[in-house]
């Protein structure tokens, strides 16, 4: 019966507790042995995801609970991640869930990513449940976190539970405020079947797997459906929950959360998220709309070895599955080779899609400098570049905008003044500043996107000691004086150390990369003029002397004209090597490059 059933998801900063909180759950739900539980981060099955201590990926699980007053209940828990990276798998859970648990760390307080993901969860009009954790820290502040929740969101005091998912303190609290709090999900057994598909994952034997929310009706096995995004028609060969390990059922009905199989080979052929109706009973209610979040950031994405291209195909489909932030086209570059290009939402969404296709399919990989998307103005038309080597002519250029997002920092606020000088070096402009209770401060700034995507979080953690916490969002494309630097091996170009700057940061930029090539290319036989250039215009140069070999070795004494006319034979040799000889450029030279 769907009034036992409670649906929710924990929502936070990133390393406040909620994998290890989700953990407590499973052990109290009897879905893991004590054994199990001592293991930390159950449902962090990925190796990744284990040894960063983050969540990538959002989990599904079932278990049952026993309330105070006797009754069985059946709570279904999807635990998201906190990172900015990976917002979108916060967004399309909230899409399956009623109430929400939002969590705080008593050392840390509320952060960037606690705002963001409240204001995302109240705007699916959920339940929202504030728990403060790690109370059994020596520098946990449990009365400062609780003025913060009050000022901040609203909460009153009494609504606030205080626990230690590490310890197990007061997570039966939080159980018997889900069944109390948050209400059970609406909509009849009886009504034609409408279902929300929120996540998917690939096995070789069975297919695309459907995480999905029951929302009205009932799933049965045999039962033949449609995904409306698609179009397209199956049969359902498997049905089941995760409890944490996937359990056979024979039906899922209104309210409840599991999976479903229908013998999909092709990952291509399954859009997240989507609605799921049945076939032969086709519900007439209007599907609700989701905002996709469209990738930020650009990379060239090659294979090391030319025969894993194929290869690496088939991994990104399978990748691209789950996760409907990555997108990838075909590319090719003549030092590269085939590849593709690929957005991803941010540099550690771009990380760890690399670390994936290394590890669980074994492909090394080359990822090329990363890049924004530009939009791009010229006689022709106006259109979106992402990079380098597609960026038009100066003569054909009439106007380049560049993506801005809107960056929301909170800081203790004796950090107030770095912070702004920080903003300012990297082009933004400030916007407006809030004090969030006695000692936090909220500072907003618009800044461009290319500011940030590399090392600014960094910084901003450096600046305020470990405090200051970053949220930003997309906020539109506005004027910008972008230009192309080649990188030019002895007055080759070659394309795939390219990049786009902005012009007041031409010169800082080009002295890093080509300081760092030399560093990392070997010496060859003939000398290596590497430069930066915009247009014919030489930005900076750096030369990589020779390897000599001693060709008058040979030679005891005797007339100094014989030995010059060898040096001129070899000087004469160089030369002509120097031309047509090949730069090998080894692999770690690109991943230094990235670094920058």
């Amino acid at each position: 019966m769907s009034e036992n059933i409670r649906n929710f998801c924990i929502i936070a900063h990133i390393d406040h507790g909620k994998s290890t909180l989700a953990d407590r759950f499973l052990e109290i739900g009897g879905a893991i042995t004590r054994n199990e539980a001592s293991a930390s981060q159950v449902l962090d099955s990925m190796d990744l995801e284990r040894e960063r201590g983050i969540t990538i990926k959002a989990k599904a699980v079932r278990l049952n609970y026993k309330s105070k007053d006797g009754h069985i209940y059946v709570l279904n828990l999807i635990d998201t991640p906190g990172h900015v990276d990976f917002t979108y798998e916060v967004a399309k859970s909230l899409g399956a869930v009623e109430g929400a648990i939002l969590l705080v760390d008593a050392s840390q307080g509320v952060e960037a990513q606690s705002v963001a993901n409240y204001y995302l969860a109240r705007d699916h009009n959920l339940k929202i449940i504030p728990v403060v954790n790690k109370i059994d820290l020596p520098m946990a502040d449990k009365e400062r976190v609780k003025k913060q929740l009050v000022d901040i969101f609203g909460f009153s005091e009494s609504e606030i539970i205080y626990v230690s998912a590490k310890e197990g303190w007061g997570i039966e609290d939080i159980l018997e405020s889900i069944i109390k709090q948050i209400p059970p999900p609406q909509g009849g057994i009886d009504e034609p079947l409408r279902a929300f598909l929120f996540d998917s994952s690939y096995d070789e034997f069975k297919g695309v797997i459907v995480y999905l929310r029951v929302l009205e009706g009932k799933i049965t096995k045999g039962m033949e459906i449609k995904l409306i995004d698609k179009g397209d028609f199956y049969r359902v060969t498997e049905i089941g929950v995760f409890n944490p390990r996937p359990q056979e059922k024979n039906s899922l009905t209104a309210g409840e959360v599991g999976y479903i199989c229908c013998n999909i080979k092709n990952p291509r052929d399954v859009s997240i998220p989507d609605i799921v109706i049945d076939k032969n009973n086709p519900t007439h209610k209007k599907s609700f709309s989701y905002r996709r979040l469209p990738p930020m950031v650009f990379s060239g994405l090659f294979p090391a070895a030319v025969g894993d291209y194929n290869n690496l195909r088939t991994a990104m489909e399978k990748l691209s599955l789950s996760d409907p932030s990555f997108v990838y086209e075909p590319d090719h570059l003549d030092i590269l080779g085939y590849g593709f290009r690929c957005g991803f939402l941010g540099l550690l969404h771009m990380e760890i899609i690399k670390e994936r296709i290394e590890r669980e399919y074994g492909i090394e990989i080359i990822l090329t400098t990363p890049n924004v998307r530009y939009e791009v103005t010229t006689k022709k038309g106006t259109f979106f570049v992402e990079s380098p080597y597609k960026f038009p002519s100066p003569q054909e250029l009439i106007e380049v905008k560049e993506p801005f997002v809107k960056a929301v920092i909170i800081t203790p606020w004796e950090f107030m003044e770095p912070l702004y000088e920080l903003a300012k070096k990297r082009r933004g402009i400030p916007r407006e500043s809030d004090y969030l209770g006695q000692d936090r401060m909220k500072i907003t700034f618009d800044i461009p996107l290319a500011e940030i995507i590399v090392d600014f979080y960094d910084k901003v953690k450096s600046v305020t000691k470990g405090y200051g916490s970053l949220d930003y969002e997309f906020i539109g494309f506005r004027p910008a004086d972008i230009v192309k630097v080649d990188i030019l091996f002895n007055r080759k170009p070659t394309g795939v150390f390219s990049f786009l700057v902005e012009r007041s940061k031409v010169l800082e930029r080009s002295r890093l990369i080509i300081e760092k090539l030399k560093e990392t290319i070997p010496r060859h036989m003939f000398e290596i003029n590497i430069q930066a250039a915009v247009g014919s215009k030489i930005m900076a140069s750096v030369k990589i002397p020779p390897l000599r070999k001693d060709v008058t070795s040979k030679c005891y004494g005797g007339d100094i004209t014989r030995k010059r006319k060898l040096w001129e034979k070899q000087k004469k040799g160089k030369k002509k090597m120097k031309m047509l000889g090949q730069v090998e450029v080894p692999s770690r030279a690109f991943l230094e490059v990235l670094k920058i």
